[in-house]
């Protein structure tokens, strides 16, 4: 978390915001369940499903997969265009930038502390004797608990609702976008397009700097 009370926040979602990837993808890939896991998250992130339910059942596909498995597809995961941009414009104007994800800690925690991010939080899966058993270890990470973090982040550091920003692209991601200041739909699904405060349509995050009234950063 930042050290100094931060001007506003930015937080964004991270599967397909964040990152070009779906997590449970990544995962499902190793255990031989891709093309389903990939449909059921799909409908998912148009709001055809609820989402807790769909998460389940796409983890259940990764039961007796190694705890290792963590380590085998994290170099797979992409950065999406403009990450590092967005943050060290947002970092220079005295802001904050979190994550909220309905991924997993497991593949997260590493690359947040890497990018430098002011928080996160995301699902953990259970692990029993070094295999993963199928199920999410504790609360999912669902569309409240997005909105839920969002709210505890601006109240830790004593913000207006007003002065955050969500960023996100499914219905997943729709009441925090709700719940801040500005809600931004990334390259996102139609219902979440529908109910944004504004729409970026290409795939290149330093563009929410211009809606800050914010400079590009050159690295």
């Amino acid at each position: 978390m930042a050290e100094t009370a931060p001007r506003f926040l930015v937080v964004l979602d991270v599967d397909s915001t964040l990152i070009e990837n779906e997590a449970i993808e990544l995962l499902a890939a190793e255990a031989g369940a891709l093309d389903h896991v990939a449909r059921v998250t799909e409908r998912a992130m148009r709001g055809e499903l609820d989402f807790s339910e769909s998460l389940r059942e796409r983890v259940a596909t990764l039961a007796g997969l190694p705890q290792s498995v963590f380590a085998d597809v994290a170099p797979r995961i992409v950065l999406t265009t403009g990450v590092r941009e967005l943050i060290a414009g947002i970092h220079d104007a005295g802001g904050a930038i979190c994550v909220v994800s309905g991924g997993f800690h497991e593949l997260l925690d590493p690359l947040a502390a890497r990018l430098g991010l002011d928080g996160w939080h995301a699902n953990r899966l259970e692990v029993r004797d070094g295999i993963l058993t199928g199920a999410v270890d504790g609360d999912i990470v669902d569309a409240r608990t997005k909105a839920d973090r969002l709210r505890e982040w601006a109240e830790t550091w004593k913000l207006p609702l007003a002065r955050t920003v969500a960023v996100g692209d499914g219905a997943n991601d729709l009441e925090m976008m709700a719940a801040a200041g500005l809600g931004v739909a990334f390259d996102a699904k139609p219902a979440v397009r529908a109910r944004a405060d504004v729409v970026l349509p290409d795939r290149d995050l330093s563009a929410v700097l211009a809606l800050l009234g914010l400079p590009r950063v050159s690295l």
